[in-house]
């Protein structure tokens, strides 16, 4: 008895057939979304990235079809709507969660206990990089940086910045998310799922109650260089080490306490402190170059202390 190659599963190089269209009321919803993002720019295919956006907020990534229908809303071919919808990260190419969580693990967050996040959440959801829950809440993934080096070790939740992490926290973050408990980033409104995040992105805007109202900036740490730019000062100021400790040599001052709107969001882990995993401590470098391990003392309390 002999088997066909696609019983075998061999390709044969054969093209694929064309992606199937949307069906007739989404693709009639789709074109008028599809025209009002067109009309912003001089250029329609200037509009490519916006449209990925839009068809992703339809199906959660893009599809084939979503291709499709981007290429004909701009006279372009799919080739050269792939070409982009390949290129970028933002957009999904298969089936993810409601909520895409990346955790940074370059160099500054991964010292700070970015590593141990990431391990400990893939222990705790049963996941590995790039996938997703089985009950399709939460898709895990480790990133390259989020671009808020001073808030390591940092959590992203579709796009919304999640600072100062600890494997704990973190933890407590995806089960709030996975029980669809409300959860509120370190700045901006409250979360919302992927999709809607997508059609935010898009250019349309986010109609939640009190959501454009409560859309933050960046930190005040990030805010400092761009101040001392415009030649602002401020009075000087010691915020707590991450060790607890003294500062050496530092002068007696007040020490600073973070205020309610340095740190909005409940899934915040302590400034004071990374509370990396001591099996992953972060080393300290002597005075010759040479590496010396880290103070027990600083490294913050363990997460099985804190639970």
């Amino acid at each position: 008895m002999t088997t066909s190659s696609s019983e075998r599963g061999v390709s044969l190089g054969m093209p694929e057939l064309p992606a199937p269209a949307y069906p007739d009321d989404v693709r009639a919803r789709l074109e008028t979304d599809a025209r009002e993002v067109v009309a912003r720019y001089p250029d329609s295919r200037s509009a490519l990235l916006p449209l990925l956006h839009l068809v992703q907020a339809e199906e959660g990534h893009v599809t084939r079809t979503g291709m499709r229908f981007c290429a004909e809303a701009l006279g372009l071919t799919t080739a050269e709507v792939t070409a982009v919808a390949t290129f970028y990260s933002m957009y999904r190419r298969r089936p993810s969660g409601d909520y895409q969580v990346g955790v940074c693990t370059n160099t500054l967050c991964a010292v700070m206990g970015g590593d141990a996040i990431f391990e400990s959440l893939q222990e705790h959801l049963g996941v590995g990089n790039g996938e997703t829950t089985g009950d399709g809440k939460v898709t895990l993934e480790h990133i390259e940086c989020n671009a808020a080096c001073d808030f390591a070790p940092v959590v992203m939740v579709n796009w919304e910045f999640f600072d100062n992490q600890t494997p704990q926290s973190a933890r407590g973050l995806v089960d709030d998310l996975r029980a669809g408990r409300p959860v509120t980033p370190t700045r901006g409104a409250r979360l919302c799922t992927f999709k809607e995040t997508a059609r935010i992105l898009a250019g349309f805007p986010d109609e939640r109650d009190g959501a454009v109202a409560a859309g933050g900036s960046a930190g005040p740490a990030s805010l400092a260089g761009l101040r001392l730019a415009k030649g602002e000062t401020s009075p000087a100021r010691v915020v707590h080490p991450r060790d607890g400790g003294p500062h050496d040599g530092a002068p007696e001052r007040d020490v600073h306490e973070p205020s309610p709107t340095e740190h909005l969001s409940s899934h915040d882990a302590p400034q004071d402190t990374s509370a990396s995993d001591p099996s992953h401590p972060s080393p300290t470098t002597t005075r010759d170059g040479g590496a010396s391990p880290r103070p027990a003392d600083s490294a913050g309390p363990t997460a099985e202390e804190g639970e």
